[in-house]
């Protein structure tokens, strides 16, 4: 990727309608919202207490400080109990300064904001993230037609897979690695195991693959000594010869396998490896 000048900015999910809902806020966040021009936020949901999906949180302040006077809402966080204990040990700041304010969620219970109907659901991502959550989220197109998609962001399972979340017409799913290594260490979901949950959930226009990582190992690569490297349990496979698919190493890539493997497979569903910048009119 680096030698194509391709990158990836940490993943965070924009959606705008009358109102602007932010899910997710990296250290990438300041450059991806100049980018898109966004001039307000009415609410930012936080899946999990690690810093690469919540550090950006400070860079909102930049809203409040560009605001009239008086004129200024502080911004609605949601995010659990246990994320929110990780969350203001870092910004508390922003809470005394009237830039945010916490609102706790809780797993199974949906919740309201602006036009945007909200359901946690209880996601594993290792006991390092005990607030992990996903996010089913419902409201209605310009044409009146209700639209329902939920982001999962990092995760290694669902314990218990909710009836809302098997009625969706977007998935946005993690995609660490192509091959489910021997040893899932970080609790990441590889596309490998992702292909489980697609098939289950049947999403009904499209899904999109994000948090891509190059933690597979590669033949040959000087790399695979390196502790980020995973070796697989039992690499996808092409069915008609049974030799394993090559890792991808780039967006396109990436696509051309993904393509590949639900061909092989029979697989009816519409999957897009997302980039930088993608935008998805609904």
């Amino acid at each position: 990727m680096r030698q194509l000048g391709q990158k990836r900015d940490r993943t965070s999910l924009l959606l705008r309608g009358t109102s602007t809902l932010l899910v997710d806020c990296g250290p990438d966040a300041r450059g991806q919202l100049l980018r898109h021009g966004v001039d307000r936020i009415d609410g930012v949901l936080i899946t999990h207490e690690h810093s690469d999906h919540y550090i950006g949180l400070d860079e909102l302040f930049a809203y409040k400080r560009n605001c009239p006077k008086e004129a200024f809402v502080p911004f609605s966080v949601y995010l659990t109990q246990k994320s929110y204990e990780v969350v203001r040990k870092r910004f508390s700041y922003l809470e005394d300064m009237g830039v945010m304010r916490a609102v706790i969620v809780h797993p199974g219970q949906w919740f309201t904001l602006d036009e945007f109907d909200v359901f946690p659901f209880k996601t594993y991502h290792g006991e390092f993230a005990q607030g992990s959550v996903g996010y089913v989220i419902r409201w209605h197109s310009d044409s009146g037609k209700v639209i329902r998609m939920a982001y999962t962001s990092d995760f290694s399972d669902i314990p218990d897979v909710p009836s809302d979340l098997l009625t969706l017409d977007y998935l946005v799913i993690q995609s660490f690695w192509l091959n489910e290594p021997v040893h899932n260490r970080p609790n990441h979901m590889s596309f490998q195991k992702a292909l489980e949950y697609i098939d289950r959930i049947q999403p009904k226009k499209e899904t999109f693959l994000v948090h891509m990582g190059d933690a597979d190992t590669v033949t040959g690569d000087p790399a695979n000594r390196m502790l980020k490297k995973y070796e697989p349990k039992s690499p996808l496979k092409r069915p008609e010869d049974g030799t394993p698919y090559p890792i991808p190493l780039d967006q396109d890539s990436w696509q051309e396998m993904v393509e590949r493997v639900l061909t092989d497979r029979h697989i009816p569903y519409k999957v897009t490896v997302a980039y930088d910048d993608l935008k998805v009119t609904c």
